[in-house]
């Protein structure tokens, strides 16, 4: 699921320092951060491969799957999948319209471009960095400002994720894990509820988050960006969080659909539940780039649905298919637009 971060990447480092009025040196961790990255993936992908692929005769039945499903009775919920993959960008582009036009007016065909704009360049960049300069060379002033709306759209989706993926964990916490442990059940339960509290705390109240970047000096050259956050007004918020949940429904949607298609039949709420979880543990590791998330997602997909009792190759294959249909695709048809970016133009125009 094209998911959110909840910290801003790199792309707002461009920002000058109030404090210094000078721009950010290059980052001190920046180097072992990337390689630390570089590792989580690797380490990923290798338990992937030993979990699913070190198997014998794994292709010759992932083949077979892959036959049986698409040329019968799977084939009708692969193409409902399909069917959402408009809906779901198209959510996306009125959230990124609700946001934008607060800067500057925006026509919903715009807004439509840039996120799709933002999906091409950012499949291959560090935590989609790309995202952001898609959306915001579409907007013809306040970029700086723009940065802090792209991250405000992207952490209310975090919201939804995180709200959902901790009633999700949650089962499995207390259905496979502390079974018999009353007590330390019931930690988890109030810990889920002030996590739960606590992820709307920057959303609703803002401020607090800019006074605590002010308070550690590297990262203070988010603060330029950010401050665009509390000139929302609550109502511009709720309309922002409610279309997140609304895309969140969708994927979860797609993803249940693609499952049911390869044969994986679980009871509605466990079922959701793991959908649910796998979503928040692939938005909690930060990634490299958009090919990176695939390991997570998996990985997380397989142990949650495998504790139901559901077989690895089947749950992969659903959450594989959610990657292409949401994510290849789209940054594919977002080549298309990348000529006709209004900066390109521009500067073709001055020459």
């Amino acid at each position: 699921m094209a998911v959110v971060n909840s910290t801003p990447p790199a792309a707002s480092s461009s920002v000058t320092d109030p404090a210094t009025g000078k721009g950010p040196g290059p980052p001190k961790w920046g180097r072992a951060v990337f390689w630390g990255k570089i590792l989580v993936t690797l380490l990923t992908l290798g338990l992937l491969y030993h979990s699913i692929f070190a198997a014998p005769d794994t292709v010759a039945a992932w083949r077979t799957l892959l036959t049986t499903t698409l040329r019968g009775a799977g084939r009708l919920p692969v193409l409902l999948a399909l069917a959402l993959v408009p809906i779901n960008w198209s959510l996306e582009a009125w959230k990124w319209h609700r946001l934008a036009r607060h800067l500057e007016p925006v026509t919903f065909v715009r807004s439509l471009r840039a996120v799709l704009v933002g999906l091409t360049l950012g499949f291959a960049t560090p935590n989609r960095v790309g995202d952001y300069a898609g959306r915001i060379i579409e907007l013809k002033s306040r970029r700086v400002s723009a940065l802090g709306a792209v991250f405000l759209g992207r952490y209310c989706q975090l919201v939804a994720t995180v709200l959902a993926g901790v009633a999700g964990l949650l089962y499995f916490l207390l259905t496979f894990y502390l079974k018999g442990y009353p007590a330390a059940g019931l930690g988890v339960v109030i810990s889920a509820g002030l996590i739960s509290g606590l992820v709307l705390v920057p959303l609703y109240r803002s401020r607090l988050l800019l006074a605590a970047l002010g308070l550690w000096r590297p990262l203070r050259r988010f603060r330029p960006a950010l401050a665009i956050m509390p000139t929302y007004p609550a109502r511009a918020l709720h309309a922002v969080l409610a279309i997140s949940g609304l895309r969140y429904a969708v994927f979860c949607a797609q993803f249940l659909l693609l499952l049911t298609a390869y044969g994986v039949a679980s009871s509605p709420g466990p079922g959701l539940a793991a959908v649910a979880g796998t979503f928040l543990l692939k938005s909690l590791v930060p990634s490299l780039n958009a090919l990176a998330d695939v390991g997570v997602r998996e990985l997380s997909a397989t142990h949650l649905f495998g504790l139901l009792g559901q077989p690895a190759l089947p749950v992969l294959s659903a959450s594989l298919s959610l990657w292409i249909i949401n994510i290849a695709l789209p940054s594919a048809a977002g080549l298309l637009l990348v000529p006709g970016l209004r900066v390109l133009r521009e500067k073709r125009a001055g020459r």
